[in-house]
């Protein structure tokens, strides 16, 4: 059994910790990219709603949003959601977290995002839209909520 010297056991802790915080440091940039990657595909996604184009807005969904609801309902539930509140006027980011799982959905990467929206029939509201990391790496909208 070799016994290490205090300066080299001061060294090999020192390389362990910092291997553990650089590992750490790139876990921080892998979630920041995915959030900006998903906040982004969210955005993109509301457009779509925001001007109506329902069946567009299904088709770029998540394949978790298209097989819970099928496009016809799916058109009816988003319909019914956002038209009494007339023409989108803002959005901003409110928030946006990263998860590994949610209740109800399989394991996988996901961001859950925030906007604090304003539309013509409803001057404050909250958009929750959710997510998801598809197989081949893009993001989509895996949920959407409006409060």
């Amino acid at each position: 059994m070799e016994v290490l010297s205090a300066g080299a056991l001061i060294s090999l802790i020192g390389a362990v910790l910092l291997s553990n915080f650089t590992s750490a440091a790139m876990n921080v940039e892998n979630r920041q990219a995915a959030i900006k990657a998903a906040s982004d595909a969210a955005e993109d996604w509301l457009a779509l709603v925001d001007k109506g184009q329902y069946a567009e807005a299904w088709d770029a969904a998540s394949p978790l949003l298209q097989n819970a609801v099928p496009e016809a309902q799916f058109d009816k539930m988003v319909s019914a959601a956002r038209r009494p509140l007339g023409k989108s006027a803002s959005r901003g980011l409110k928030s946006a977290r990263y998860a590994a799982s949610l209740p109800g959905a399989p394991d996988g990467e996901y961001v859950v995002i925030q906007f604090a929206a304003s539309f013509e029939n409803k001057k404050s509201a909250i958009e929750t839209v959710t997510s998801a990391r598809g197989a081949d790496g893009k993001w989509r909208v895996s949920g959407y909520y409006i409060k």
